[in-house]
């Protein structure tokens, strides 16, 4: 069964830069460590976020959608990439934001906002059925006479995850021209769909090297069986054939720390440390972590000096200003 791949909105700016961290590898006296720059996709830096977009807007678009439903935290970069995006489309945008009473907004928050986003927010306890909030909300816009898209947590399922097929088929090419070969690649992991766009176009592109996750929150089991599920289903809809089972899916757990969007003071110092050392930002809910994690990994030698890995730089600088104070 051959691979069929949708159109998609071409919105972000492509190819993003591939950069090695010369003085950061050096330090660690480890592999040495490359990074790929998503965090400079444009539009108002979506990072990975308009990657799955650009296929799920674009079905929007093609479904008549008058207005965007997703959701997420109150620093949500998905959300704040969709409302953006709604935007730009010239339509509505209803963002479902948990844990947050919308005074004050910092960050992603003051984002949504200044684009024009509407915003229902709820409690922790109901973002268990987000799903079936947002299910309703669109409901309603029908009953307005206005066409809804939802689109899920983070943009991850199956049409989303092509973001990264179409990431991993750019970086190949990459590789290949500046002679380039990686024995690991890593992310962060906060809704699957990333990683499994990674395995997918691995998998389709043919790039050696194995991929890990390194989650931002729940643990290594949730995260198998959540990519596992839009694995399987890209292969139904799309054709892949890639029959990978849960198991099989590296996920580095860990480094979860305090929760979601918490962190400690070894993270923050990471973050300001890469910062200062190689004019690189991190943040502190996905990537901030996940690189904290990189470091500790290769000091506790699971990655080895000799070997070559490309870290992807997901974006997410907003989320540094609300945790300012955390800082200096």
């Amino acid at each position: 069964m051959a691979i069929t791949i949708p159109s998609r909105i071409i919105f972000a700016h492509l190819p993003t830069p591939l950069e090695k961290l010369q003085r950061f590898s050096g330090e660690l006296n480890g592999p040495d460590i490359y990074i790929k720059r998503d965090d400079l996709t444009g539009m108002a830096e979506t990072g990975n976020k308009i990657r799955k977009l650009e296929y799920l807007l674009a079905e929007a678009r093609q479904q008549g959608g008058e207005v965007l439903i997703t959701c997420g935290g109150a620093q949500s970069n998905h959300a704040r990439a969709t409302a953006v995006s709604a935007a730009k489309m010239g339509i509505k945008c209803h963002l479902v934001l948990r844990n947050s009473t919308g005074s004050d907004p910092e960050g992603n928050l003051f984002l949504d906002r200044l684009v024009g986003a509407e915003i229902t927010f709820i409690t922790v306890a109901e973002y268990e059925q987000v799903d079936e909030i947002m299910s309703k909300l669109a409901d309603e816009y029908v009953a307005k006479g206005i066409k809804p898209y939802v689109i899920p947590e983070g943009g991850s399922n199956a049409l989303g995850s092509l973001g990264y097929v179409t990431a991993m088929a750019e970086v190949a090419e990459q590789m290949k021209t500046q002679s380039l070969a990686f024995d690991h690649m890593i992310c962060a992991v906060g809704s699957g769909g990333t990683l499994a766009g990674m395995l997918l176009g691995k998998h389709a592109v043919g790039i050696a090297g194995q991929i890990h996750g390194i989650n931002v929150c729940d643990d290594a089991n949730y995260f198998q069986n959540r990519v596992s599920n839009i694995l399987r289903s890209a292969r139904r809809r799309f054709g892949f054939d890639l029959n990978l089972q849960s198991q099989d899916i590296s996920i580095i757990d860990g480094y979860v720390g305090k929760g979601y969007g918490l962190n400690s003071q070894e993270e923050i110092d990471l973050i300001k440390h890469v910062a200062q050392l190689e004019g690189i930002i991190l943040d502190p809910v996905y990537t901030g972590k996940a690189m904290f994690g990189l470091a500790d990994q290769i000091r506790k030698g699971r990655f080895k000096k000799g070997e070559r890995i490309l870290f992807w730089h997901t974006g997410g600088i907003f989320g540094l200003f609300p945790k300012k104070a955390l800082f200096f």
